[in-house]
């Protein structure tokens, strides 16, 4: 197995890969103090490369992974396929076994600045055709990604729909067993929608070429900020005050006689002799 790690550069082609090959086994590399980073694996007995995008990573750097990985497929002749390793879960059997393998040397290289193509200057217009998958397709493929350790999913966005996730329980005997089923909020507005109420983490995801949808997930111990509600609020003890009903009877009766408020003043006054 051979491993390069995927970095930045401040001038062209603004990104490349380096050997990171030194150490014995590949959890050597892949390990919370890398997490931030993003890795192509090479598999030579399987014929694979294994993208690996470190939950702290940028956007940036996860899209230049991307195209490295396409790069790095090319020079070895396409004989080669490219999978997703953030496909699976940190406890999957997979993930596990491929952490374990051995780190050796290889036939693939670095990706050089030398392997790129003089930018032109020439300004080519193509057509972009944009694929809208079926949505029963959609939510089965994303359903395929295993959720971030230390995340839960907030909002998953599809097309022009937004959905939230709802816990229906399915088995009371034994044992509890609750599944978690997205439920649509409704459509998003005309426009952009901007995610400013908490500090979000983005993963999209993207199956032959076509964006399935974009999932915004946050961290499992961050705080909701308290809302300030700016309406006036009853407390509950003004109207759950408990009372006698013969009270609230006799507040809606008529008395037999109305005080004469002129005349009980005028009884008041004392004459003037003055």
């Amino acid at each position: 197995m051979q491993i390069f790690e995927v970095i930045e550069v401040r001038e062209f082609p603004y990104f490349l890969t380096v050997d990171a090959s030194d150490g014995e086994v590949v959890r050597d590399k892949i390990n919370n103090f890398n997490n931030h980073k993003v890795y192509l694996l090479v598999d030579h007995d399987t014929k694979r490369i294994w993208t690996y995008n470190g939950p702290y990573s940028t956007l940036k750097l996860q899209i230049y992974g991307g195209i490295l990985a396409n790069m790095l497929r090319k020079q070895l002749r396409l004989f080669y396929r490219i999978y997703p390793l953030n496909f699976y879960s940190e406890d999957d059997e997979e993930f596990l076994m491929i952490l374990d393998k051995p780190l050796a040397p290889g036939r693939a290289r670095t990706i050089d600045k030398e392997d790129f193509d003089k930018p032109s200057v020439d300004v080519t217009i193509g057509t972009i055709i944009i694929k809208n998958p079926r949505l029963n397709t959609v939510l089965e493929n994303i359903k395929q990604y295993s959720i971030p350790e230390h995340f839960n999913r907030v909002f998953l966005i599809l097309g022009g729909n937004i959905y939230s996730e709802e816990e229906t329980p399915e088995s009371f005997f034994k044992e509890d067993k609750v599944s978690v089923q997205p439920v649509k909020m409704g459509r998003l507005n005309n426009g952009f929608t901007f995610f400013n109420d908490r500090n979000y983490s983005v993963r999209i995801i993207v199956k032959d070429k076509a964006l399935q949808g974009v999932e915004l997930f946050v961290k499992k111990h961050d705080e909701v900020q308290s809302l300030i509600l700016k309406t006036p609020l009853i407390p509950e003890e003004k109207y759950s005050k408990p009372g006698k009903i013969d009270s609230l009877f006799d507040a809606f009766q008529i008395p037999e006689s109305l005080p004469n408020d002129n005349n009980d003043e005028s009884n008041n006054l004392e004459p003037n002799t003055d």
